[in-house]
């Protein structure tokens, strides 16, 4: 049985991931998201794709929005994630897609149910998304780059012996369970204003046990840009 996982911190999290989702901060990874998926539909038919880890879900819905403006194919979007909270978020907000919770490496679902998986900045189950995606399915995995919110690690990370950050384990282990058809890279800046600022650093994990003093320092900076940078992985299953 999967279990919902819940912590006095998930839902001020999810509501922070909600303001930035909104705020257009992703607007540009979603279209060459939903550029990939729409190079690769066929005509008309019905096609499902499930997030997997998608939190409080507007990553899915910006996606299937953009993708149904385009395409007539019928489409069944389903999000599932570990937290009761993200799926609440989700379920109040979007009646455009199935919210499901539920554990990654204990899918509720039959086998060979999508068309396409995403996971969108979030923890992977390869073994499941195997079992999960059509033969001719494609798995589509986001991670940040290295330039990812630059301007606040520079701050958080500031006097302290921090490494370069590399994708390279990520997507050897992404190659080790699905065939690689491309990586694409995306990097971008947008504009940020003031109220932007305390939803951001709430939301990633960059500021989670940063001192208070620096919080307040970023809060205090007027900070006016950040630079969002992505990697996306796209892979099929290996053919035995």
């Amino acid at each position: 049985m999967s279990r919902a996982s819940n912590t006095k911190y998930d839902k001020k999290i999810f509501e922070y991931r909600r303001v930035i989702s909104k705020s257009g901060l992703f607007i540009p990874l979603h279209a060459a998201v939903s550029e990939i998926i729409m190079s690769q539909l066929p005509n008309i038919e019905p096609i499902s794709i499930l997030d997997a880890g998608c939190g409080e879900g507007t990553h899915l819905n910006n996606i299937k929005i953009e993708i149904n403006q385009k395409k007539l194919n019928s489409l069944l979007a389903v999000g599932i994630d570990i937290s009761k909270e993200g799926i609440s978020f989700a379920a109040a907000e979007y009646s455009n897609a199935i919210w499901c919770v539920a554990d990654l490496a204990n899918c509720p679902f039959a086998s060979q149910q999508f068309n396409y998986i995403l996971n969108i900045l979030s923890p992977a189950n390869y073994s499941e998304f195997q079992r999960l995606i059509t033969d001719d399915g494609l798995v589509i995995k986001i991670v940040p780059e290295q330039d990812y919110l630059k301007e606040l690690r520079e701050i958080f990370y500031e006097g302290l012996d921090k490494q370069v950050y590399s994708n390279s384990l990520i997507i050897s282990h992404f190659n080790e369970h699905f065939k690689l058809l491309d990586v694409e890279s995306i990097r971008y800046q947008v504009n940020l204003s003031a109220p932007l600022i305390e939803p951001l650093l709430g939301m990633t994990p960059l500021s989670w046990g940063t001192s208070k003093e620096r919080l307040e320092k970023i809060l205090h900076m007027n900070l006016k840009q950040v630079t969002m940078d992505f990697k996306i992985l796209i892979g099929k299953k290996l053919t035995t």
